[in-house]
């Protein structure tokens, strides 16, 4: 459920009309409704209220600082990849000790900087990595808090690019390896064991291969105890999907009602990276019908949003809703959506029976909360798009638009030219 719905044949994010925010802020832009993130997160904070957890929200689905900010107020963590992403993240506030780091190359500042910060833990991704986090903590003189990312090779059953938890995956340490791997950070003077940390995917659907993993850790988490080294967090990752399409992904209440009965007698604290599941349905991209154009075998709407955009569709074949913000087309057509980038690649839509889009319709393609202006570029030139969210019947610039100065910041002619 999200708070884009239909007044009459208008679309409007909760009380405020898309074409009023167009109007204002131009288009393309992306649109989000603060009502949407506050109940995701609060589904999801819901469903463990009777443990012991975090919620650690995973930055690389949308990190702009409105939409850390609403997770952090409401009492959420982060999740990172990047030293850019802890700086967001301490930027919107955030509480050092609900910051997890994961991600496999992790550069000396970038650790030095987390370090320094007093975050929670690094996940770590590779026997090399724990050596480099061991050598940076010591030559700070502090201790590193670190879980390590174990493998399951659990197949989550779903796209094979968001596939992270196989064998043949870049991520994690293969779990036949890792009591290997913890017995050698148990003599590392400048790490503290605190975890235990498993993602297997994204976008999943189905709650067995998240069961399946948990099942593969509690045997790990006995062969640990063995060793003596007592945990205090299992961080189950994130990955829950959302509906795009068809997709029927479980409610966070019963996805942790699973978690709960599997994870009951292991009494640690359970840390979460959910991002999709929050953000995803929480925004929209509206773009302008530029052109239509009808070819030999297809028909083409010409907007003004491309591959640059919402490189998605592009990336993965991803499924984008289609909707009008004024219901006044005559009929449907069968057409490809496409943008304005030299790619034969650039589409949000292909082959799909939409709308009869005319010139200067405004389109909304939704379930773009996601992976939608983080993955955004500035291929062909383009200035990246504005950002807004919704409250209510108010709306705020949470990004301004780029200009085309914005395109050449930083750049400079040689002297020999």
């Amino acid at each position: 459920m999200h708070h884009f719905q239909y007044k009459g044949d208008e679309l409007y994010a909760e009380d405020v009309a898309i074409k009023e925010i167009v109007a204002k802020v131009g288009s393309p832009v992306y649109i989000y409704s603060q009502a949407t993130l506050a109940r995701h997160f609060k589904a999801m904070d819901e469903a463990f209220a009777s443990v012991p957890h975090t919620i650690c929200y995973s930055v690389k689905a949308n990190s702009n600082l409105a939409v850390l900010k609403n997770f952090i107020n409401l009492g959420g963590g982060v999740d990172i990849v990047s030293g850019g992403e802890l700086y967001r993240a301490l930027a919107a506030g955030v509480d050092p000790k609900k910051v997890v780091y994961s991600g496999v190359g992790k550069r000396d500042d970038e650790i030095e900087y987390a370090i320094e910060s007093g975050i929670l833990l690094f996940n770590i991704e590779s026997e090399q990595e724990l050596d480099r986090i061991n050598e940076v903590a010591g030559r700070l003189g502090k201790k590193a808090g670190i879980a390590i990312r174990v493998n399951p090779d659990v197949d989550p059953e779903t796209h094979p690019y968001i596939t992270t938890g196989l064998k043949k995956a870049k991520f994690g340490i293969n779990i036949e390896r890792a009591l290997e791997q913890y017995a050698r950070a148990q003599k590392m003077a400048n790490i503290e064991i605190l975890g235990i940390d498993c993602h297997i995917g994204s976008q999943l659907t189905k709650v067995s291969p998240f069961v399946d993993a948990i099942k593969k850790l509690k045997r790990l988490v006995e062969g640990l105890r063995g060793m003596g080294i007592n945990l205090k967090y299992l961080d189950l990752g994130g990955g829950l999907g959302i509906q795009y399409n068809d997709e029927e992904p479980p409610l966070p209440s019963a996805y942790g009602a699973s978690i709960l009965e599997e994870t009951k007698e292991l009494g640690l604290h359970l840390l979460f990276e959910p991002g999709r599941n929050l953000v995803g349905n929480a925004g929209i991209l509206v773009g302008k019908c530029l052109f239509t154009k009808k070819g030999e075998e297809k028909n083409f709407v010409i907007v003004d949003a491309g591959m640059n955009d919402l490189a998605r569709p592009a990336l993965y074949g991803s499924f984008h809703g289609v909707k009008p913000v004024m219901k006044d087309q005559d009929g449907v057509l069968v057409a490809d959506v496409v943008g304005p980038i030299c790619e034969s690649g650039d589409f949000l839509v292909k082959d799909r029976e939409i709308p009869n889009f005319k010139q200067g319709d405004l389109i909304a393609f939704m379930s773009a909360g996601a992976y939608g202006f983080t993955m955004s570029s500035n291929y062909n030139s383009r200035p990246r798009v504005a950002e807004v969210m919704v409250s209510g019947d108010k709306f705020e610039v949470i990004r301004e638009r780029e200009t085309m100065a914005d395109l050449v910041k930083g750049e400079k002619l040689p002297s020999f030219l």
